[in-house]
């Protein structure tokens, strides 16, 4: 895991090497064991290195392969590089170090662009052909790794982090009103290949781009589960379909152990989290470490689930570590974890997962953690309303579900000259559903959700907070063929038992009844939900402050009426209207935006 950064020239200039050092020293907490730098020609390539694989200096980056020209740099993991290793060594590729790095690299020269391909992990790649001066630019499948991009007249620039290509200079800042309308509409999301500044786009999941020396270039996108039944599976009834699952994510769950550093579990005591430990004890692990995070109290709304991770840590005899954090440190937290986002991210728990990163990372150096699986499969409480729904009309059933507001809505928040002449967000949902697969409206929500909506909010979230410690946190439930095997079982199965039903029975083959059977929990932050104190004073200092009143994102009207009744507006969705607002202009300040 690590932190890439870099610049390609196609006007015949070389890169700004200072540029690329910025970079790279503003990805310093993704990769604090080690920094490089390579330089030929009209590219620059940066690189901030997280020991996780070839402990070794052998695995450095940049890396270089004299015998194929190439250079490059990598983020992520590939788990099946020792695999995938042989078998290249028996093809006559020749390797000096252990690393995953260099199997990434000798896996493009025999593969091609089409080695993402034959790729098991997460990763966000860059390499260089030096000959041909070709560039080429990957993201893996669910885009677990980011890769932000900011392009002008004559270069290309790009990192693991929306900050980090700030810290270069020369960004366009003002604000994208697309990107803009999507974050009011979806629950502060904003779907790639857009971000809310104009100047910095970011590649899409499952993606590879070739950039040609002259500065054109060409997508391709190389995965996309069909989201219908398979005539292979047509036999199957509930019970196998339970075995299945269950076994695709213990195989899952066993990719993920693959490090030369020990490997721990962020236990939230909620299913999915505590499946990723009944099946790693499953699989001979002793000494598990554990990780659980509470918060106080406030009104009437608990602030930790600790009863059930400690069930769980207790019944599979993990060495478990608990973090309990005090109301008043919420808001002293809150502007640290800002600072870690590349985007602005309004869900509670990314204060709950930057504070329990810095103490995990004390601990380890890896974590399993078990986001992903409410879209993958039909957890959320708006899914069993799509059943119902002819496949025809599963965008405007979407929009009633998910929107946060409707455009009208927005013409009451926004400035005029930041809101679009168009409902931009109820297009791009109509167009996704509209889109070829998916047999029925539900399979084209979870399409939706997990390949748009999750990659731009649990899971950039998970990246930012968990990085930002130096801390590598790898997602099971968003392995490729888990989700390919989710998207072909019947609706039905995963809509039984109030949902997730066919991970509940999964759930039921290897842990206490109590943990399945429990009531849906998250990672509540009570103390933002319902805009205590210090969080109310810090959400009035951002938006009385000079830049907010001077940049007018909001109508001055609407935010006097927010202040007057703080936890009394929500979204159609039942977000705090204030905390959603506040976010942005605090995201902004603390990024130095004007």
């Amino acid at each position: 895991m690590c932190g890439i950064s870099g610049e390609l020239r196609f006007d015949g200039g070389r890169p700004d090497i200072a540029a690329v050092e910025r970079m790279t020293d503003r990805l310093a907490p993704r990769g604090p064991d080690g920094r490089g730098l390579w330089a030929q020609g009209p590219v620059a390539l940066g690189h901030r290195r997280l020991k996780i694989i070839d402990l070794s200096d052998s695995g450095a980056q940049p890396m270089t392969d004299p015998r194929g020209r190439i250079a490059g740099v990598f983020n992520g993991c590939v788990y099946n590089y020792r695999e995938l290793r042989d078998e290249l060594h028996a093809l006559g590729h020749r390797f000096f170090s252990e690393s995953d790095t260099e199997v990434v690299l000798k896996a493009y020269q025999q593969w091609g662009t089409a080695c993402v391909e034959h790729f098991y992990g997460m990763f966000a790649f860059v390499i260089v052909e030096q000959d041909t001066g070709r560039v080429v630019l990957a993201r893996d499948r669910l885009g677990i790794k980011p890769l932000y991009l900011s392009r002008t007249a004559g270069r290309l620039r790009f990192a693991s982090s929306l900050p980090a290509l700030l810290a270069a200079g020369g960004v366009d800042t003002s604000l994208d009103p697309v990107a803009l309308h999507q974050y009011l509409s979806w629950h502060a999301t904003v779907a790639a290949p857009h971000t809310l500044l104009n100047g910095v786009r970011k590649l899409p999941p499952a993606t590879v781009r070739v950039v040609e020396p002259d500065g054109s270039h060409h997508d391709h996108r190389y995965w996309q589960p069909a989201y219908t039944r398979r005539p292979q599976d047509a036999g199957l009834d509930a019970d196998d379909w339970t075995d299945a699952v269950l076994d695709a994510l213990r195989t899952a769950v066993r990719r993920r152990m693959v490090a030369d550093v020990p490997v721990g579990v962020l236990l939230s005591g909620g299913l999915d989290s505590s499946l990723i430990v009944a099946l790693l004890a499953d699989e001979g692990q002793h000494d598990l470490a554990t990780f659980s995070v509470g918060f106080e109290s406030e009104g009437d709304e608990e602030g930790d689930e600790f009863a059930y991770s400690d069930l769980v840590a207790r019944h599979f005899d993990t060495r478990h570590h608990q973090l309990m954090v005090p109301s008043d440190r919420v808001a002293g937290a809150l502007d640290g974890a800002v600072l870690a986002m590349s985007e602005p991210m309004m869900s509670h728990d990314v204060v709950a997962f930057h504070l329990l990163s810095e103490q995990v990372s004390k601990e380890v150096k890896v974590v399993q953690s078990g986001q992903g699986a409410d879209e993958v499969f039909a957890g959320y409480h708006w899914y069993p309303a799509m059943a119902g729904v002819p496949r025809r009309r599963a965008a405007e059933a979407y929009i009633d579900a998910y929107f946060d507001r409707s455009h009208a809505d927005l013409a009451r928040v926004l400035h005029p000259d930041l809101l679009p002449d168009r409902d931009a967000s109820a297009e791009f949902v109509r167009a996704h559903m509209a889109a070829d697969g998916a047999e029925t409206a539900l399979d084209a929500d979870l399409r939706l959700d997990t390949h748009v909506m999750m990659v731009d909010d649990p899971v950039k979230r998970v990246d930012n907070m968990t990085m930002d410690w130096g801390l590598e946190a790898r997602v099971p439930f968003l392995d490729h063929e888990l989700v390919e095997l989710a998207a072909a079982c019947p609706p039905e199965l995963k809509l039984a038992d109030g949902g997730k039903g066919v991970l509940k029975a999964a759930g039921r083959k290897v842990l206490p009844r109590r943990v399945v059977d429990r009531p849906k929990g998250y990672f509540p932050v009570p103390a933002i939900k319902h805009m205590a104190g210090p969080v109310l004073q810090r959400v009035r200092e951002a938006l009385d402050a000079p830049e907010a009143r001077a940049r007018g994102v909001f109508r001055e009207e609407y935010v006097t009426e927010l202040l007057t009744a703080p936890d009394a507006h929500r979204t159609r969705r039942g977000a705090n209207a204030l905390w959603q607002i506040a976010l942005l202009e605090i995201w902004l300040q603390t990024h130095g935006i004007r």
